[in-house]
C-alpha cells in the first residue's frame, strides 16, 4: 500500500485535516517528510531535526510510543511550526510510530485535526493503522540510506 492509500484509509476511519508521514533516518537523526496532505505548506523531502522536542523524539522514535496532544497548548509545547498548524485549523495531534517486523522504527504517522477532535480510541486506531505504512516506509528508508552512503 502506498502512502496516499494510507492517508485515504486514515481519513476514512479516523478523520484528519493534516496528514504527514515522516521517515526516521537514524544515521543523521532526522525525520524526512515522505508524504503530506498539504505539499504546499509541508513539502515532501523536507526534514526536521531540532524542530521537535527531545522528549517527543525519545517517546515516538526510541520508545516507540504514541504521542497524543488533545489541544493547541500541547501542540505549541512540542512543535516549532505550531503557528502554521493553527493556521490550518489544527489543534489536536496524534503521532504514532511505524515499526518494521524486526522492531526497527521506520518513522511516524502524524494526524492533526481540530482541537479536541481526537481521544484515546483514535490514538489506539492510529497505532493499529501505522502498520499499513510499513512496506512503503521500509522501501523509502532503504533508498535514502543507500543514497546517503553514496554521497
Amino acid at each position: 500500500m502506498n502512502l496516499s492509500a494510507v492517508e485515504e484509509e486514515v481519513r476514512r476511519e479516523i478523520g484528519v485535516r493534516l496528514f504527514t508521514v515522516l521517515a526516521w533516518l537514524p544515521g543523521r537523526r532526522v525525520l524526512h517528510r515522505a508524504h503530506t496532505s498539504h505539499p504546499d505548506r509541508y513539502p515532501v523531502g523536507g526534514e526536521k531535526s531540532a524542530e521537535v522536542a527531545a522528549d517527543w523524539l525519545e517517546r515516538c522514535i526510541h520508545q516507540q510510543q504514541p504521542f497524543f496532544g488533545p489541544d493547541a497548548e500541547s501542540v505549541r509545547q512540542v512543535f516549532a511550526d505550531h503557528e502554521l498548524i493553527a493556521e490550518l485549523g489544527c489543534g489536536s495531534v496524534i503521532n504514532v510510530p511505524v515499526i518494521s517486523a524486526d522492531g526497527t522504527t521506520l518513522g511516524t504517522l502524524a494526524l492533526l485535526d481540530a482541537e479536541h477532535a481526537y481521544g484515546p480510541a483514535q490514538v489506539d486506531r492510529a497505532a493499529e493503522m501505522a502498520e499499513l505504512a510499513v512496506p512503503a516506509l521500509t522501501e523509502l528508508v532503504q533508498r535514502l540510506d543507500e543514497n546517503q552512503e553514496d554521497s
